[in-house]
Order: C-alpha cells, then sequence, then structure tokens
C-alpha cells in the first residue's frame, strides 16, 4: 500500500486532470525553461531597491510576484506597487504560455502546489528577491 503522502498526491494529480488542468509542464515548456536566459535590470530604470517594500506573501514564500510600498510626497501619499514582469521571458504563445493560459492559476492541495508557473521562472527569474536587482513594472497611484 502506497504510503498517505504519495496517494494523496496521486488523488490531487488525478483531480487536476478531472477539472481539465496540466499537472505536469510539457517537455517544450520545459525545455523552453532550460534555454531561457536570465536578463539584468533594464537600463534607464530607477533603481528602487532602497525603499521599505513589503509583500502579502508569507515570510517563507519564494514567489514574490507582487510588492507594494507607500510613501509620503508632500501632502500626499503615494503607493507604488511592483509586478513580476514574466513577460518579459515568457513570450505570448510560447510552451510555457499556453501551458499557463491552460490551468490560468497555481493550485495548492494538501500534497503538492502545482505552480503555475515552472520552479525556476517562479521562484527565481521572476520573483521579486529582496535587494536584488530584477525587471518589474511599476504602477503607482496618489491618495490623499
Amino acid at each position: 500500500m502506497p504510503n498517505s503522502r504519495s496517494f494523496l498526491r496521486d488523488i490531487a494529480w488525478q483531480a487536476m486532470r478531472d477539472r481539465g488542468f496540466e499537472p505536469d509542464y510539457p517537455a517544450d515548456a520545459v525545455a523552453q525553461v532550460k534555454s531561457t536566459p536570465p536578463f539584468e535590470t533594464i537600463d534607464g530604470r530607477r533603481d528602487l531597491r532602497d525603499r521599505l517594500w513589503c509583500s502579502i506573501d508569507n515570510d517563507d514564500s519564494r514567489d514574490l510576484d507582487q510588492l507594494t510600498v507607500a510613501e509620503r510626497r508632500g501632502e500626499a501619499i503615494g503607493v507604488l506597487v511592483a509586478i513580476a514582469d514574466v513577460d518579459a521571458l515568457v513570450p505570448r504563445h510560447s510552451p510555457v504560455d499556453r501551458h499557463a493560459a491552460t490551468n490560468t492559476t497555481s493550485v495548492y492541495t494538501a500534497a503538492e502546489v502545482f505552480a503555475l508557473l515552472p520552479e525556476q521562472l517562479s521562484t527565481d527569474r521572476t520573483s521579486q528577491p529582496w535587494r536584488r536587482p530584477r525587471r518589474r513594472r511599476r504602477r503607482h497611484d496618489r491618495h490623499a
């Protein structure tokens, strides 16, 4: 008889398939990730790593895809939101993009997390690690 962990994993995988999800990354998506070069901070962008960014993720989370910071701007408060720039590494209609379009979200089960993006992308190349340069899109709003 399989151990309870593998039994739960088998149930989770079957539930994913039964609901139209792809629990595995297709071979061409795996190959795409392996051949994707890392990128550096893009020239001409402001370096905002000195801000006190925060995340709603757990302290031990490795897939920080959104960060927020508030800062005083005269009489107003500005809010900056940094969002991982995934499309810089995952071109539209590429194997990874097609897989993500099928699953549309990460799925969390007791046995396993079925991440939207392969781990090399979600926890490294598109994550927003503390004080490491990364490409991100920034949006800001003003609040009084």
